[in-house]
């Protein structure tokens, strides 16, 4: 068993050092000053499967389907997701009494305010290519809640998953019965998550923060590399009002002697984190300084990069994703698996090309920049802020080129919601403002009134209804005739996107 998956010899390669010199001016906006220290991390080599990213639909035996409502309507009767109560304390009681699965597995940990659950699925990817078991826990889902934990690429089943909630289940109340307030809807699915992993079992453990980092539930897990992707404003009313205060929050995820694989961030924000890696004694790579994009090309379905890894340069990555934040993203999880088997630290050799080549041209991120739909184009995107909408708005130009675009926006009332109008303000000919179907939307009335002020009242129509919106959409792409460049985006909220996703035949 060797330590470290197949090494590719490139000492053919140019020296990528001199416009890797150009990234770090154009792109890096921290102090060059501040301590950096190579990554590295433990190896570990068993039998994977390879990606799959299907989202699925429900399932097609009434019985199981049934038992798996019931089971998320038991969910639902717990504090959702945006109603907290800071601490790790109940979910450290359920890992108790389960047993400590969640150390059982490595893992890697990754927060940040955008771009999470594309670098958990890249990095899972590269993983899995390596033919490493994996495991994943993403939040939120688009369409199914069994989505949120997967196995080896792919969504644990409806049965596997009811399974896992029924086991766990006596334990979640026996830890109800002695807390204060009982385990919420976030905390018995990580709960889950853990237990499934373990049971697997699985030989990494990839695990995205539902929010923050600190006394986020995935927290009590002991990330051998830490991932933090950009950190921008959002959840600003629990997390901090700067970058540097949101900062502090989510470095919590940095343990004693992990990796931190930092990406670009506000000059505050990173400061904050390597404040951190110093007390904790963690090692750190930075993007723009230990890894980069080197080279991005725009390419038929996604785009052709050159990366910089902590071992050295990755030439001609092909990543079926739009957009230079999914080039980053790219970068941040490619940095993440070197680390994660020692390459920067232990060993100097980057990991096999055709293997990141091969996993990178799988990867795939529903409902993000996802085009479902043709004549007219219509793409879904997630972006709930404005810092998702501003870099979703760069790449919908760059990748398609619409001569007319028409917005469809539902989004959620606790959300910078004028903020995100503004972003696509410069994008959209029209916006069809409306609301998904969750209780924490904002009406599409009172969205509109925003959309009104941002557009111009001749920019904006309101549908209530989502069919109905979509209809109007795409009614008006069409105005420009079969074989003009009209087309749509569907953005504002993950439950917005899934709802439409369904709707136009997606799962």
């Amino acid at each position: 068993m060797s330590d470290i998956p197949g090494t590719s010899d490139q000492s053919d390669q140019p020296d990528p050092l001199d416009s890797f010199d150009e990234i770090i001016e154009a792109e890096t906006t921290r102090d060059p000053d501040l301590a950096v220290i190579e990554a590295g991390s433990r190896t570990l080599r068993t039998q994977g499967g390879p990606p799959q990213a299907d989202v699925p639909a429900r399932p097609e035996d009434p019985e199981v389907d049934q038992a798996l409502r019931e089971v998320e309507a038991e969910l639902a009767t717990r504090w959702g997701e945006t109603k907290l109560e800071p601490s790790v304390t109940r979910i450290a009681a359920l890992m108790d009494v389960l047993g400590e699965p969640q150390r059982s597995y490595p893992s890697i940990h990754i927060t940040g305010t955008n771009g999470k659950t594309s670098t958990a699925r890249m990095i899972e990817a590269l993983l899995g290519a390596f033919e490493l078991r994996t495991g994943r826990y993403t939040s939120p889902h688009v369409q199914s809640i069994t989505e949120r934990i997967s196995l080896d690429g792919a969504p644990i089943t409806a049965e596997r998953f009811i399974e896992t909630y029924r086991d766990i289940k006596p334990y979640v109340e026996m830890v109800d019965a002695s807390q204060e307030y009982r385990l919420s809807f976030f905390e018995v699915l990580t709960g889950m998550a853990y237990a499934a992993f373990a049971d697997a079992p699985v030989d990494v453990a990839v695990v995205e923060v539902g929010m923050g980092g600190s006394w986020d539930a995935t927290n009590v897990i002991d990330g051998d590399v830490a991932v933090i992707t950009p950190i921008d404003l959002d959840h600003t009313d629990r997390l901090g009002e700067t970058p540097g205060e949101i900062a502090g929050e989510k470095s919590g995820i940095v343990k004693q002697g992990a990796t931190v694989i930092l990406a670009q961030q506000p000059v505050d924000a990173a400061q904050v984190v390597l404040k951190k890696a110093v007390e904790v004694d963690a090692t750190v790579a930075r993007e723009g300084l230990e890894f980069g994009v080197v080279a991005r090309q725009v390419a038929v379905g996604g785009q052709l990069l050159t990366l910089r890894g902590l071992g050295g340069e990755y030439t001609e990555v092909y990543l079926p994703l739009h957009g230079a934040h999914q080039a980053h993203n790219a970068a941040v999880a490619l940095a993440a698996v070197e680390a994660f088997f020692g390459v920067g630290a232990q060993r100097a050799e980057p990991l096999d090309i055709d293997a990141v080549r091969k996993a990178f041209a799988a990867v795939s991120s529903p409902g993000r920049l996802e085009v479902v739909r043709r004549s007219p184009t219509v793409v879904l995107d997630a972006a709930h802020n404005p810092a998702g909408a501003r870099v979703t708005a760069e790449a919908i130009g760059e990748a398609f080129q619409f001569s007319r675009l028409v917005g469809v926006v539902g989004a959620s009332a606790d959300k910078n919601v004028r903020g995100l109008l503004e972003a696509f303000e410069p994008v959209f000919a029209e916006v069809v403002v409306t609301q998904n179907s969750s209780h924490r939307a904002m009406e599409a009335d009172e969205l509109a009134a925003i959309a009104v002020e941002v557009f111009g009242e001749e920019r904006v129509q309101v549908e209530p209804r989502l069919p109905d919106a979509l209809e109007a959409a795409i009614t008006l792409a069409e105005e420009e005739g079969e074989f003009a460049g009209g087309g749509v985006l569907v953005t504002g909220s993950v439950i917005t996107v899934g709802e439409a996703r369904l709707l136009l035949g997606k799962g």
